[in-house]
């Protein structure tokens, strides 16, 4: 069950809150739909229950709040708008990524695309998708964790009536499940039609909580829609005429040429147009929103006509509240949509016929009696009954997919404290291995800094005043930095970047999770990243040297350790001051300036402060250290340990830790600040 209590959201100065003392709840089994008018607070409220905004309250799901989860994305599958993934990373590509995150099987995401019905697009980008297989891409990405409550933000908006119809039966098959489902709408006839309860918010706060039926008994009225070029005529001879008959009937002008009448019907207001000599150009019998009016258009005052009519059908076929829709689809449609894929897949062959067991007269119906029934004839726990849509009516409130049930995934039913631990400290390092190396951007910045090395080192050897150290890391004394350098800190800035986040912990763009496991991964494969940037770059521009000027491949370098140690610091050091600073300052650019400003401004303080030589010596601190620890350990080690140490003492070295330390503490402490708590 998902419990929501008392949110509230932060509101800015003059300003009432988006979201002001929202309590309610969606139990499992069922779908609830929170319903609202644009800009009514909906989707704050759930970015309020996911803990992505700042605000007041708590939501439980299943009795605990969702920082406490180990593996949130295997407690909630969430989808809030398009889905965050680069354009150039494939659909495959971007749910086993998903996958390493959530700690799944990467098996699971063929299963998923096949699911959802894109399985022919597993190999397409994400930038080449059409908004409707962009969605249910992101209904894959929701279900990859085989989570027990899904939240879906205008899951509908902009889908063809197929596409509508599928979504909401792959919904109520994961509630049929025994799965909580809450998605947002605008739509008041959406939720009637495919929501088994109806949750009614007005700026922020709560209308109505409400079963379907009562919803569309007292909320939705049928009416007339009139479109004439005389509608200031026609509406006076509609209310004289009801005056006379002493009948309540309503007229609403909607502006211009259009007309909204309830309480009458077509015949009827057809026949006073005639016996008037008023032109009408079309009348059709809707369902109209007797509920909040949007907010643009509440300022207007409760005399001016209400424009947010829902239309109903182009035909004017009469649609009556939760009843029959011609645009929804059976179970049995549902189940062979989600078998066959669609839309995504043209055609249908032999093979996607449904199962004649579903036809048959005497098999039982799931929601007759009971729960739902699972895959092997028992009862789902959880379940309540729905009315099977293959048995009583097949079209009642448009609710297919009870047989498609079959073919969805059940929710996890353990508790959720054994779930959380299931996951693995291996999952956010998979997750970033798979980020890094699944677009071509880095192969792109790393073919980059090859090149520009091995150019940048011949002509640098071609000058002839550059020592040898600066030709292997064709580092000219005119740059701030090597390319290899600068490379890896641009990889480093990726890592935090408008598309690479945690989608286990963090749904939405823009939102930058904050866990240690996240950055110790991140962490360790930038700078694993940039040691492997480094060596290919000593290592390349060495043979650029030999081939073009006949220098030894392997020169020996004198004070070598010194120096390798401070090239490895150099590079990993602008990697992670990257990393840290797009994490913290939640923008790529921000890394990017980060790296740039340590040889261009830190330095140069660095310089000023500590510019004076030492009157200490450090020669003899391994000694002093092994006799203050009692350890033993070989020789060599102290000629490493001494080279660290004198590669840190170096003003790239240490303007390099000040800046790695002070952002580290930044990015710590923002992520204590930005937990959501009671």
């Amino acid at each position: 069950m998902l419990q929501a209590i008392g949110l509230t959201s932060t509101s800015r100065r003059y300003l009432a809150p988006a979201v002001d003392d929202l309590t309610f709840e969606a139990r499992p089994g069922d779908v609830t739909a929170l319903l609202g008018a644009k800009g009514s607070g909906k989707s704050t409220a759930l970015r309020l229950m996911l803990e992505l905004e700042d605000g007041r309250g708590v939501t439980y799901f299943r009795g605990r709040p969702l920082h406490s989860f180990a593996n949130p994305a295997r407690e909630v599958g969430v989808l809030l708008g398009d889905v965050p993934g680069h354009p150039a990373r494939t659909a495959r590509g971007q749910l086993r990524m998903l996958c390493a995150a959530a700690g799944v099987p990467v098996s699971r995401a063929d299963d998923m695309l096949d699911l959802v019905g894109i399985g022919a697009l597993r190999d397409a980008r994400l930038g080449s998708l059409s908004l409707g297989m962009d969605r249910r891409l992101g209904l894959a990405s929701a279900l990859l964790g085989d989570p027990h409550t899904l939240l879906l933000d205008s899951p509908s908006r902009g889908l063809s009536p197929r596409e509508h119809s599928w979504l909401f039966g792959l919904l109520r098959a994961h509630a049929a499940h025994g799965g909580t489902v809450l998605y947002t709408t605008a739509d008041p006839k959406e939720a009637a039609r495919t929501a088994d309860r109806v949750v009614t918010i007005d700026k922020g706060r709560l209308v109505a909580d409400q079963d379907a039926a009562d919803f569309a008994r007292t909320r939705l009225r049928p009416r007339v829609a009139v479109l004439t070029p005389h509608a200031v005529r026609l509406a006076a001879a509609l209310n004289r005429e009801s005056r006379a008959a002493r009948r309540s009937v309503e007229v609403v002008a909607e502006g211009g040429n259009r007309l909204s009448v309830y309480g009458s019907s077509c015949a009827e207001i057809g026949d006073a147009a005639f016996r008037h000599g008023v032109l009408v150009h079309q009348l059709a019998d809707e369902i109209g929103d007797a509920g909040p009016r949007p907010a643009s258009l509440r300022e207007q005052g409760p005399h001016r006509p209400t424009a947010t009519a829902f239309r109903g059908s182009e035909s004017g076929a009469a649609t009556a509240p939760g009843g029959p829709d011609r645009s929804s689809l059976t179970s049995q449609n549902v189940a062979e949509v989600l078998r066959c894929g669609g839309p995504a897949h043209g055609a249908v062959d032999d093979s996607c016929a449904p199962p004649a067991a579903a036809n048959a007269p005497d098999a039982p119906c799931p929601g007759a009696g009971g729960p739902p029934l699972d895959a092997s004839g028992g009862r789902a726990s959880g379940g309540r009954a729905h009315g099977g849509a293959a048995c009583a009516d097949p079209l009642r409130n448009g609710r297919g997919g009870t047989e498609a049930a079959q073919h969805l995934p059940r929710p996890r039913r353990g508790t959720p404290r054994t779930r959380g631990a299931s996951s693995r400290p291996l999952q956010p390092l998979r997750y970033e291995l798979r980020r890094f190396l699944g677009v071509r951007t880095t192969h792109l910045i790393v073919a980059a800094v090859l090149v520009s090395s091995a150019a940048l080192s011949a002509l640098l050897a071609y000058d002839g005043r550059t020592p040898l150290p600066g030709l292997l890391a064709a580092w000219a004394d005119a740059l701030p930095l090597p390319p290899a350098a600068f490379g890896a800190g641009v990889l480093g800035a990726l890592s935090f970047g408008e598309e690479f986040r945690y989608p286990a912990l963090a749904a939405a763009r823009g939102t930058v999770p904050r866990r240690l496991g996240l950055l110790l991964a991140k962490l360790t494969v930038t700078g694993a990243a940039a040691l492997v940037i480094g060596c290919a770059v000593v290592a390349l521009d060495a043979q650029v040297l030999w081939l073009l000027y006949g220098s030894d491949p392997v020169p020996v370098v004198p004070n070598g350790p010194v120096l390798l140690l401070s090239w490895a610091g150099l590079l990993v050091g602008c990697a992670w001051s990257g990393l840290l600073a797009a994490g913290t300052f939640r923008l790529t650019a921000a890394g990017v300036a980060a790296v740039l400003a340590v040889p261009m401004a830190v330095v140069p303080l660095v310089q000023n402060v500590f510019g004076s030589p030492s009157g200490r010596a450090i020669a003899g601190f391994p000694g002093r250290l092994r006799e203050l620890t009692w350890l033993q350990w070989p020789s060599e080690v102290d000629r490493w340990l001494l080279a660290a140490l004198r590669a840190l003492v170096q003003p790239v070295g240490t303007a390099l830790t000040l800046s790695f330390s002070v952002l580290l503490c930044s990015y710590l402490l923002i992520g204590l600040r930005d937990r959501a708590r009671w």
